[in-house]
């Protein structure tokens, strides 16, 4: 192997290795040190009540940004969206290191096409595409993974909080004994709204904080719910138990039609991928018999033309399979 690619390789591989040692490293020892030792004088000094409201008002509501994740949205587009996507997956992940998993993905992609002999503009679309891609498609997978395990338990959170209710508590009480039985994201979320309660936000706030943040429909259905309620007043158990029933009804529907649509998503994916598949692999194999298709213009007019035919047919299959409910 010659020497300029072989030392190419191991400074990419090297530079992706040490992004993602400093991406993923836990905290320091020494800051979390100084923080406890902080705190202890906070609570023992009798003082300084509001700076602790402030900090556990903090450490709830989530952490401040670091320098690293300051400097990545300066590279970053629509940083606010990202940041609550990170958040909506349940993960301590952060915009610092999103970003440099991007850049590192970015660098070690771009690096492996030009040593196979690929042109460099090409080489850096391919990698912008899949650095930018990837990252965007695992924590979209992520968000989609806990709000299905979240929707999945909610209704059996609801039909606690009207054991609840009907037993005689008080619904703020009712919904830390959720956050505290319930497992996984439901009582993730629960619990984070009776902390934000117990040091002074108000329910309709905290509620409304949290259906921002997950962003389904089922929990923004209990919110209005609730605040409906309040303000009209009404057997707040049997809206909610209703609502349970409902919710459950929606879920066995979207299951339906999941099992009635999968054959066309499958026939969809198969189709709109095997073109891409197959290009890839030749021009990993024989990069320059694929050169071609860069440079004689009626192969590019012909891709272009090939792509947005094969674009819109997957989305109105997309369409053609996706159902509202």
């Amino acid at each position: 192997m010659p020497l300029v690619p072989l030392i190419t390789v191991i400074a990419g591989a090297a530079t992706m290795l040490l992004l993602l040692a400093f991406a993923f490293t836990g905290p320091s020892v020494a800051k979390a040190q100084t923080r406890r030792l902080n705190s202890l004088r906070e609570r023992h000094s009798g003082a300084a009540s509001d700076a602790a409201m402030a900090a556990q008002m903090r450490r709830i509501t989530g952490k401040r940004d670091s320098n690293m994740d300051t400097a990545m949205m300066r590279f970053l587009p629509r940083p606010a969206l990202l940041k609550k996507r990170l958040a909506m997956t349940g993960k301590t992940w952060t915009v610092g290191q999103y970003g440099l998993a991007t850049f590192g993905i970015m660098l070690v992609v771009a690096s492996l096409m030009m040593i196979r002999g690929a042109p460099i503009a090409i080489s850096v679309l391919i990698a912008v595409f899949v650095g930018a891609g990837l990252p965007h498609f695992v924590v979209g997978y992520f968000i989609k993974r806990r709000v299905g395990k979240f929707t999945a338990k909610f209704p059996d959170a609801i039909e606690l909080l009207v054991r609840g209710l009907r037993s005689g508590l008080p619904i703020s009480e009712t919904m830390g004994v959720v956050g505290a039985e319930v497992a996984g994201p439901v009582g993730e979320e629960f619990r984070a709204v009776s902390d934000k309660m117990k040091i002074g936000r108000t329910m309709d706030a905290a509620l409304q904080e949290t259906a921002d943040r997950l962003g389904t429909p089922e929990f923004q259905f209990f919110v209005i719910s609730i605040a409906i309620q309040r303000e009209t007043g009404g057997n707040l158990a049997e809206t909610l138990a209703n609502l349970a029933t409902v919710l459950r009804q929606r879920g066995q529907m979207k299951l339906k039609i999941k099992a009635m649509s999968s054959e066309s998503k499958a026939s969809a994916y198969i189709v709109g991928s095997l073109p891409f598949i197959v290009f890839g692999l030749i021009m990993w194999i024989s990069p320059a018999y694929m050169g071609n298709f860069f440079v004689d213009q009626r192969l590019i007019v012909a891709g272009i033309g090939g792509f947005i035919w094969m674009s819109l047919g997957g989305l109105i299959m997309a369409k053609m399979v996706n159902f509202e409910i």
